[in-house]
């Protein structure tokens, strides 16, 4: 089991990856206001993930991911859950953009530091997890 500081959660050993996010949208992740994360493909990760903020090298907190899905016209609409303006929607660079769908956010109390792989664009494999 691994003790993850200023939590108290313990871990049953299960490895935890990490999502690299620039810092406007960890912050509106952390604090409960951002539920979709939008990104240029799908994903079948689900469960608890850290939140890494991108180059701090610190892991800021977690978040569940519950599902993945098709960025919909229906799902533009919810601003209030993705926060893109209609523009930024506009200038998605994505062929098919995806709707990582958010819950259960916690702030760690102090950021944890990790070393960063080389080459880690989104993702950081085992980047929290007992061993």
């Amino acid at each position: 089991m691994m003790f993850v500081p200023d939590l108290g959660l313990e871990r049953d050993g299960k490895q935890m990856d990490g999502l690299i996010v620039k810092k406007k949208w960890s912050d509106l992740i952390l604090n409960g206001c951002k539920d979709l994360e939008i990104r240029g493909c799908n994903t079948k990760k689900r469960g608890v993930i850290a939140i890494i903020e991108s180059g701090t090298g610190l892991i800021k907190g977690e978040v569940e991911l519950y599902n993945s899905t098709p960025f919909s016209e229906k799902i533009q609409r919810l601003y209030g859950m993705h926060w893109l303006t209609e523009h930024q929607i506009k200038e998605l660079s994505y062929r098919t953009p995806y709707a990582w769908w958010l819950e259960h956010p916690v702030r760690y109390d102090s950021p944890i530091p990790y070393e960063h792989p080389q080459g880690a664009v989104i993702w950081v494999k085992d980047v929290l997890g007992g061993k």
